[in-house]
């Protein structure tokens, strides 16, 4: 039950007391004492709700609303909701098209107007002008308008936006602007008050408030997320979250909601992750970003256990691009990424980030898990192409004719066979034995025809005979883990063999 705002301090110490005579009564009584006095002492001081106005007076001025505008043709038939056909009716016959003014500017038959597009937040960086806002904000506007809070607007030019972030700046012509103070995000703690100013639903300067309810959410490649419940609604998008001295922790981005409105949960791009953006697009306009060529998934417990790796940790390799970083380093399909560059990979999103903040051209080492044991590998940072996009070949591991010779295992309900040379050689690989039929415990774990293995148990397959000799040494009383490739993709599958 909440403290009354009315209780004194009196009130309080008139509690302690009473409190604290009751734990003496219960001692007399040979009853067991729960709690120290000191213990009462705290529970029954409450801790007062904090002040936001000095925060408010403080940063509000530092917090600013943005429109923007966007181009369009004010006589198309699509911008008028009206088929074509119809509209060319009332051209050809000169008669005003129905519920629309007649058109400013008959050059051509067409002409623009800018019409609003949406409205969002920001926050003024420095003195001379530069703001920050969300991407998804600036995105796709044609003309971008600044509101600071004495009513002040100007037109600013869009220095860069980061869809992978969804962090942009803005840059306006002015002097002099009171800019925001950059918070610690190391130093947040869950649990702790926080606020925050935007403008939601175009209602400027709204403030709210409440506490971080996680840190280091998912949500994205490149963000650990902040999670507030902070009410956080359309408009408040590219506005700072602030902590109680002040500082900007955070920008407003996203909410959880099924109803499109405020349910609880909303998420803040961290700003020491934001500023790392904003530098570079201040610098360059672009943002520059490391790679080294890997498709990566995450380490299930069961997997964990059965290779060795103790808890679910780390990132999976399923995949090495050709000729990439990795490929030239020796990464291998099915090795686990435990660390980068000295830093543990706690959980597979923790790779791209890392990999991805650094500059490329950079000489970085990371550590795999191969077989059971660990391996440094060195490799130089490629850069992430501007126009990258996540193809992948649909590779075919059934190519070529099988030699003669199979091998069938009725505890796992594999039927195998001798890979080609071509087949090898079209993977990329220099051994396995390659899925003729999977029934019963190999088909419940999801393997099937053409299917390559690559490992059985912690131990390399090249040929039946390996596999022969790494199914000999397996703990047949306990699910086997199987190195499996499908085309481009590697992953472990657990076999729990027959009785």
């Amino acid at each position: 039950m909440r403290t009354p705002s009315w209780m004194t301090l009196k009130s309080r110490v008139s509690a302690t007391a009473i409190a604290s005579s009751m734990a003496i009564a219960a001692l007399a009584a040979g009853g067991m004492l729960p709690i120290t006095a000191a213990h009462a002492q705290s529970a029954a001081t409450a801790r007062g709700l904090p002040d936001f106005t000095d925060l408010v007076d403080q940063v509000g001025p530092s917090v600013v609303n943005i429109r923007t505008l966007e181009k369009v043709s004010n006589n198309s038939a699509e911008a008028l909701g009206m088929d074509e056909d119809m509209l060319e009716f009332f051209r050809r016959f000169g008669l005003p098209v129905p519920n629309v003014p007649r058109q400013r500017s008959p050059k051509g038959g067409q002409s623009e107007e800018e019409q609003p597009r949406g409205v969002g937040s920001g926050f003024i960086l420095t003195a001379d002008g530069y703001v920050m806002t969300n991407a998804h904000v600036v995105d796709g506007a044609d003309e971008v308008i600044v509101t600071l809070t004495d009513k002040r607007e100007f037109k600013a030019k869009i220095v860069g936006a980061d869809k992978r972030t969804d962090v942009a700046v803005v840059k306006i012509d002015a002097k002099g602007l009171p800019a925001v103070k950059i918070g610690d995000v190391s130093k947040l703690r869950v649990g702790e008050w926080v606020m925050a100013i935007g403008s939601p639903f175009g209602l400027e300067n709204s403030v709210t408030a409440g506490i971080v309810s996680a840190k280091q959410r998912d949500t994205g490649d490149y963000l650990p997320f902040i999670q507030t419940d902070v009410a956080i609604n359309p408009g408040n998008s590219g506005g700072p979250l602030i902590n109680m001295r002040g500082e900007v922790v955070g920008i407003n981005s996203q909410i959880y909601s099924r109803s499109g409105g405020f349910m609880g949960i909303s998420f803040a791009i961290p700003v020491d992750e934001a500023i790392r953006v904003s530098d570079q697009l201040r610098a360059t306009g672009k943002v520059t970003r490391g790679r080294i060529g890997v498709q990566i998934g995450p380490v299930t417990k069961d997997v964990a256990e059965s290779i060795g790796l103790g808890k679910p940790e780390g990132a999976l390799v399923s995949a090495v691009e050709p000729d990439s970083p990795a490929a030239k380093a020796g990464v291998e399909a099915g090795d686990v990424i435990t660390k980068f560059d000295g830093k543990a990979i706690e959980k597979v999103s923790d790779l791209p980030r890392l990999v991805g903040n650094t500059k490329p051209g950079t000489k970085s080492t990371i550590t795999v898990l191969r077989r059971g044991k660990l391996k440094e590998l060195s490799m130089v940072i490629a850069e992430v192409p501007s126009d990258e996009s996540a193809k992948t070949k649909a590779g075919n591991s059934g190519a070529g004719k099988t030699p003669s010779g199979t091998l069938e295992n009725k505890a796992l309900g594999l039927t195998l066979s001798e890979l080609t040379s071509a087949q090898k050689k079209e993977l990329a690989i220099k051994g396995g034995v390659r899925v003729s039929a999977a029934v019963d415990a190999a088909a419940r774990a999801g393997l099937r025809e053409g299917d390559v293995i690559l490992q059985l148990a912690n131990v390399e397959v090249s040929d039946l005979k390996s596999f022969e000799a790494a199914w000999a040494k397996a703990d047949k009383s306990k699910p086997v883990n199987v190195l499996v490739r499908r085309g481009d993709w590697a992953q472990y599958v657990l076999i729990r063999p027959a009785k």
